[in-house]
């Protein structure tokens, strides 16, 4: 019972972190330093120092960037190996 909530806390972590790095793409923090951010410290961390910086000026879009792709690609991967090994450590009990 135990692994299952550790799994789903780590799904809801990385659920949240995305959402806080959709929200710091309107910001000059741009979402991958906000990802970065929520998933090195914590999601609380992250979504403060995106409300601290500043908001985008009107008619600029800021675009993601390769740093964001990464992180959320890396992030993906990691927190995907974690699932099947916990899903794995799980089956042999």
């Amino acid at each position: 019972m135990s692994v299952l909530l550790v799994i789903f806390g780590l799904l809801t972590s990385c659920l949240i972190d995305v959402l806080i790095g959709l929200i710091g793409s309107k910001r000059k923090l741009g979402f991958g330093w906000a990802f970065f951010l929520s998933v090195l410290l914590t999601p609380i961390v992250g979504l403060i120092c995106v409300l601290i910086s500043d908001p985008l000026p009107e008619g600029s879009d800021k675009k993601w960037g390769c740093l964001g792709i990464l992180l959320a690609i890396l992030a993906f991967i990691l927190i995907s190996a974690v699932v099947l090994t916990l899903i794995g450590a799980l089956a042999l009990f």
